[in-house]
């Protein structure tokens, strides 16, 4: 049962990704703001509820690995595999502001991360733990975040606003297809979680490999599919800005909505993935900033990228 459930999750998010995409790009022209600040709101945060109701009720039930390995595993995943198979498919081309702004702001809360679990180093406390206040930290750092999307997609919409929109492109029509495909993609990520983590427990996988990996993939599924999706339609804005935009909700929103929740214990191997994860983030900046575009070349490598991260955890385990 649970390899059909996987199946049928799979289905929901092909079919709920390529709904989304339509619906918030059109969404994007009806606001006359750039698709971009569409993929870094809107979808970003749309593709990022799997992992915040997952990481929040791992939180709840106090298995912290799951919370912290999903997070972690999940935007190392986005960088690597989602960004790579994007740019492979269609080269992603990178506005500036991208790579001034937002790519650094991924870097910015990946850091804060290392630093709020680094309790035993930098305070020389007994154990590393993310606490309440440190949630706190993180959802002060995403509304920080959200006051300066809305404000360049204000100055946007003011610069565009003499643009004619087709008259096909209807609100109703598109806030149905936005909605339809993000409720498709929510459930078949959840029952992708499900179902994969079932067969992988019965494998004899631990919680620490279970959240970096069936639990991380099944919950970036939407982010996956989704840029997919945005690529193949040549909507670099979307698949770029849903990857970067995800990749900040993912720390700042479900680890900051996690922590405050109830604190997390922090297990020592995940400082390793932490520091790959800026690594790679890092990897991803450096990719954007030549010719402002990512190519194919630069694809395949981050695709290596996650192959070789994933033989090493579970080499590791």
């Amino acid at each position: 049962m649970a390899y059909f459930l996987l199946i049928v999750g799979f289905v929901l998010l092909i079919k709920g990704a390529d709904l989304f995409v339509d619906g918030s790009s059109n969404i994007a022209r009806l606001l006359r703001v750039p698709p971009i600040l569409i993929g870094l709101t809107i979808v970003a945060f749309g593709t990022s509820s799997p992992e915040a109701t997952v990481s929040i009720i791992a939180a709840l039930q106090g298995n912290a690995d799951i919370s912290l390995g999903n997070v972690v595993g999940s935007n190392i995943f986005n960088v690597t595999l989602v960004v790579g198979i994007a740019a492979f498919l269609y080269p992603l081309m990178v506005e500036s502001e991208t790579t001034k702004k937002e790519i650094p702001f991924v870097l910015l809360a990946s850091g804060a991360l290392l630093v709020l679990i680094s309790d035993t180093e930098l305070q020389g406390l007994s154990d590393n733990l993310l606490t309440r206040s440190d949630g706190i930290i993180f959802l002060l750092f995403l509304s920080i975040f959200m006051y300066y999307v809305i404000e360049v997609g204000m100055k946007s919409r003011k610069e565009s606003i003499q643009k004619p929109i087709p008259s096909n492109i209807k609100w109703g029509k598109n806030i149905l297809l936005t909605l339809a495909g993000l409720i498709a993609i929510i459930f078949g990520g959840d029952l992708v979680v499900d179902s994969g983590t079932e067969i992988a427990y019965e494998l004899g996988m631990s919680k620490t490999l279970v959240g970096l990996t069936i639990i991380a993939i099944g919950t970036s599924l939407p982010e996956l599919v989704t840029s997919i999706s945005a690529a193949l339609k040549k909507e670099s804005g979307i698949a770029l800005g849903n990857v970067v935009g995800s990749n900040i909700f993912n720390i700042l929103f479900v680890l900051g909505a996690s922590a405050f929740i109830s604190p997390l214990s922090v297990n020592g191997k995940i400082f390793i993935d932490v520091m790959i994860m800026i690594a790679l983030s890092l990897l991803l900046f450096l990719f954007s900033r030549t010719h402002y575009k990512i190519k194919k070349a630069e694809g395949l490598v981050l695709v290596t990228m996650y192959i070789i991260y994933l033989v090493y955890i579970i080499l590791r385990n």
